[in-house]
């Protein structure tokens, strides 16, 4: 098969069918793929028949493969035979640094833990003899799953034709440019990776705690003896991955979700920003268990009998003002008036209940791929304000005449009715959102129910008369703009079902 016949839906080695072109430059292209045999999502690359290096890619993939770390895209096929050169490697799901910073830096213990994994699994790699010479926020990834991972290892840099005298300073530098990126939200290298340049003073770049406050002393430090190669704190510059892991090996780390499909939160330990080495908690706890204090003993004797004695007599006063009180106040109500606004309208005392979904998807069904986002639809439902699911990024507010909308479905686990919905968008107004119910997880078998224009912020999305079903969509059927596109964002959904008198 010739490189040029390469479409959608072509099967390499038998088993691994092409379904969406993600990405193409150079004459190397990415795709979304299915493994056939082991039913999974796999990425693979293949390559323009004038493509000068392939030999260099497929050679840097077989090396890459042998390595075990899981914080490692893991290779699982390279060939180039009969006119077709392709490497298949795992489909990671997640979201990459980049779009951790969309809104500006992270935490910063947090952003450190991230660098210090990839330092990690780069330090391995480079004891292999094997370098990545292209670390990217793109390329650095909090999965679904939870873990860290970072991608191209090797065949980036064979992709691309890059080398170095001194591999190991390089890619210690690229640690130090993503940490800087992750303190800052700012790029301090000279490729446009899609984050705004690092600011200079005098023409030299502004550290981390000149551009963003609350940065601790010791990653300020960290980031300048890896990024600038310079000595900190009367110590050297950071000049390996090696150096930079053993540097940040004190940072608490994240810990795998063992259920969710949600990335959780890292629920780090913020230290006093000079002090790395006062902090007690060992590197990777990332929780701390507190123990309730024991209930108070019980008094004994004479004085807890007066005290007791006490109790009893004013209990017993107050139940008896009270009796009187509300004899009183029956004997002056007139005949024919209702005793309480509660006795003459039952309904006034039922109050909505919330109702937790069993799962969240992202919701694209005029899409190729039926989905939207959907590894990270779980943060609108987790209760977590600062997480949110988004939609893709769109050249116009109507997805780009694409599609009539995009949105993300509660599945309930079953019919339940439905008050109202509250959802939290996004500062930017500008969004048409519709609240669709149903029975079945099909756009036609989704009835709207209710409709804001304009929306930002908090909505209410309250249905006009009684409504029940099993799933719930809320439906953008326009995006309020953002970074110079559009998208939609949802930080949490709230579903209330009428209360019980």
């Amino acid at each position: 098969m010739s490189m040029s016949t390469v479409e959608p839906g072509t099967r390499l080695a038998d088993r691994f069918r092409l379904e969406d072109r993600v990405h193409e430059s150079g004459g190397a292209t990415l795709w979304k793929a299915l493994d056939e045999i082991l039913a999974r999502p796999v990425a693979v690359h293949t390559f323009a028949p004038d493509f000068p290096r392939v030999q260099e890619v497929v050679t840097a993939a077989r090396l890459a493969s042998r390595l075990t770390d899981p914080r490692l895209t893991q290779v699982f096929d390279a060939a180039d035979e009969d006119g077709t050169a392709y490497v298949v490697s795992e489909w990671v799901s997640g979201e990459s640094l980049l779009d951790l910073l969309e809104s500006g830096p992270v935490e910063p213990e947090r952003g450190a833990a991230l660098v210090a994994e990839a330092a990690e699994a780069l330090a391995h790699a480079h004891a292999a003899g094997l370098t990545h010479l292209h670390l990217t926020p793109g390329r650095l990834v909090w999965t679904s799953g939870g873990t860290v991972k970072l991608l191209g290892l090797a065949v980036d840099a064979a992709i691309l034709d890059l080398s170095s005298d001194e591999p190991a300073k390089e890619d210690a530098e690229g640690l130090g440019r993503l940490l800087y990126a992750a303190l800052t939200g700012h790029w301090p290298g000279d490729s446009d990776c899609g984050l705004p340049a690092a600011p200079l003073d005098d023409g030299r770049i502004c550290t981390p705690r000149q551009v963003t406050a609350g940065v601790p002393g010791y990653l300020d430090a960290i980031t300048c003896r890896a990024l600038l190669q310079e000595p900190r704190r009367g110590q050297p510059p950071l000049a390996t991955p090696s150096d930079v892991a053993e540097a940040l090996a004190q940072v608490p780390r994240p810990a795998p979700a063992p259920v969710t499909t949600a990335p959780p939160a890292l629920n780090l330990n913020s230290e006093a920003p000079d002090g790395l080495g006062m902090s007690t908690m060992p590197p990777r706890m990332t929780s701390r268990m507190t123990m309730a204090p024991p209930p108070p003993r019980p008094q004994t004797g004479a004085a807890s009998k007066i005290l007791l004695t006490v109790i009893v007599l004013l209990v017993m006063a107050a139940v008896g003002v009270g009796a009187w009180t509300v004899g009183k106040n029956l004997g002056n109500t007139p005949r024919g008036v209702a005793q309480s606004d509660a006795a003459a309208s039952p309904s006034a005392s039922r109050k909505p209940v919330t109702v937790k979904p069993v799962s969240a998807t992202g919701f694209d069904p005029l899409g190729p791929d039926r989905a939207e986002k959907p590894e990270i639809a779980p943060l609108a439902i987790d209760g977590k304000p600062s997480t949110d699911w988004h939609t893709d990024s769109y050249s116009s507010a109507d997805l780009g005449r694409l599609k009539d909308g995009v949105g993300l479905i509660l599945d309930m686990g079953k019919p339940v009715p439905v008050a109202d919905v509250v959802v939290s968008l996004g500062d930017a107004g500008g969004a048409t959102v519709q609240l669709k119910v149903g029975d079945s997880a099909e756009l036609s078998s989704l009835k709207t129910v209710a409709e804001k224009k304009g929306a930002s912020g908090s909505v209410t999305l309250t249905p006009e008369k009684a409504t029940t079903g099993q799933y719930v969509l809320i439906w953008f059927t326009r995006l309020p703009p953002f970074n110079g596109q559009y998208r939609g964002t949802i930080y949490d959904v709230t579903v209330h079902s009428p209360g019980s008198a």
